[in-house]
């Protein structure tokens, strides 16, 4: 059997990666983990809650997965990606997918482009029908200081790993995401040592790459990648 462990990302939500999720269900026999990580869900409360705990949480989920497959996949989105990236160097993950993985943060030309498009939907009274505003104002309020802070000591503490990635590696990125840079994928590619490795750009897509337009070429290009032995 197969497995595959789904990680959200940062202040998120299995659902955003659901689509992929219900893709690969539709399309494989796998067995998918996909884990809420501690504070994050419906119920948003990261008060108190270290990084180190979201890793812990995701080891315990591959770790079960490991006992019951012959192999297994890791998928990341965003904050998601850079624990996926961890488990790849700690485990025997067999395959790594990495969607607008954070190994940087904040794209300031994009994001003054959307926050643009917000305040003239605000000024014509349409705000609430703006996607990205939507998304994420709750997430806004309710996440702490300390809690963004403890987001920054998990990207540090994992980018200088990412030199010894060495699994077959997917990457994908949007190219109009305002909150992890374009520059994010390229830097992963650059650096992770694996002989297999490809880099895939989607012209339209922001940052909730399983949401996006593109969705279905992107699913089909994971699943192909994934299927293809190594």
């Amino acid at each position: 059997m197969i497995g595959c462990l789904c990680i959200h990302g940062f202040t998120g939500a299995p659902s955003e990666v659901e689509p992929l999720v219900h893709f690969l269900q539709r399309h494989t026999d796998w067995k998918l983990a996909v884990p809420t990580l501690p504070g994050h869900g419906d119920s948003l409360d990261l008060r108190g809650v270290l990084y180190n705990q979201w890793i812990t949480h995701a080891e315990r989920e591959l770790e079960q997965l490991l006992k019951t497959c012959e192999r297994v996949y890791v998928v990341g989105f965003s904050m998601g990606g850079m624990i996926a990236s961890y488990l790849a160097v700690h485990f025997p993950v067999e395959k790594l997918v990495l969607l607008s993985a954070a190994a940087y943060y904040v794209n300031p030309k994009q994001l003054a482009v959307d926050i643009g498009a917000m305040l003239k939907d605000l000024y014509q009274g349409k705000l609430n029908e703006n996607e990205l505003y939507l998304r994420y104002k709750r997430k806004v309020k309710e996440t702490p200081l300390a809690a963004t802070l403890q987001f920054r000591k998990l990207v540090y503490s994992i980018r200088p790993l990412v030199p010894q990635i060495s699994v077959p590696t997917f990457i994908a990125q949007g190219e109009v995401d305002g909150v992890v840079p374009p520059k994010a994928a390229q830097y992963l590619y650059s650096n992770i040592s694996s002989s297999s490795k490809k880099l895939f750009y989607l012209k339209k897509s922001k940052h909730l790459i399983c949401h996006s337009e593109e969705r279905e070429d992107l699913f089909e290009n994971i699943l192909q990648f994934l299927k293809v032995a190594k």
